[in-house]
């Protein structure tokens, strides 16, 4: 049966289907010695010969059993496949034995928190997508004590810079002292470093940050560096409509 391409490479775990469709129309891809370049070309991996930067991926198709795993990625670690700087990597705090996994979305160098890592291009699309409303909540500590108003900004989505405006969010305060405050924020969505520039957009600059929960999962024994494999059960309640409206828990100050 013919697919698109794109599905079929993160169906593969080469990479998510965002990154495949850059693959895609970098020349990168081809189908029965053909380059092809367009997003909505299709294949059949039964019939086609498929590669992806000059390896045939119809085996991986073939055979690829579905990871996935939880991880509490520490501070000083890219979520990343790799970096030409040689800084550590997410994927070097899990075994090599499971495989070729990606990061699903990103949390940078600085923040803490839980990310997932797979091989399923589906699921990573999925989680990813805003349209599909997982919710992903951080605790957040930022110097000094913003007032109500600038929450209120925050809650109703806000302007951060390079003609970017958030969604709505969620924002609720955990806890403050006469130098900073603690925050827990719920988002829909996944901007590029988007809790920093947002406090960063009302005078409050972030100095501590940590994801807690990712739609359904909210692991509290996991402690930083370690990981553990999801259970199907969890996988598969991502699939269902309920997972955006997971409550977000109180946070410790």
């Amino acid at each position: 049966m013919q697919q698109r391409l794109q599905k079929l490479i993160a169906q593969a775990g080469i990479a998510s289907r965002r990154h495949a469709e850059e693959m895609i129309t970098a020349g990168q891809v081809q189908v029965n010695g053909e380059v092809i370049t367009e997003l909505g070309a299709r294949a059949d991996p039964a019939s086609d010969h498929i590669k992806v930067k000059g390896r045939l991926i119809n085996s991986l198709l073939a055979q690829q059993e579905k990871v996935y795993v939880l991880l509490n990625k520490p501070k000083g670690y890219l979520s990343s496949m790799a970096d030409p700087k040689g800084r550590p990597l997410v994927t070097d705090l899990i075994p090599s034995a499971l495989g070729r996994l990606h990061p699903v979305g990103r949390l940078d160098f600085n923040t803490e928190g839980l990310i997932l890592l797979t091989n399923d291009g589906e699921l990573t699309n999925l989680v990813t997508s805003a349209r599909n409303r997982i919710a992903k909540v951080y605790q957040v500590k930022v110097k000094g004590v913003p007032p109500p108003s600038a929450i209120t900004r925050l809650r109703r989505g806000i302007d951060i810079g390079d003609g970017e405006r958030t969604a709505p969010a969620q924002v609720r305060e955990l806890g403050t002292t006469d130098t900073n405050a603690w925050f827990e924020v719920t988002l829909y969505e996944g901007r590029n470093q988007q809790i920093r520039r947002m406090f960063d957009a009302i005078g409050h600059s972030v100095t501590k940050l940590r994801r807690t929960r990712i739609g359904p999962l909210d692991d509290r024994s996991l402690k930083p560096g370690r990981w553990r494999p999801l259970i199907e059960s969890e996988v598969r309640r991502f699939m269902k409509p309920s997972v955006a409206s997971s409550r977000p828990r109180r946070k410790r100050r």
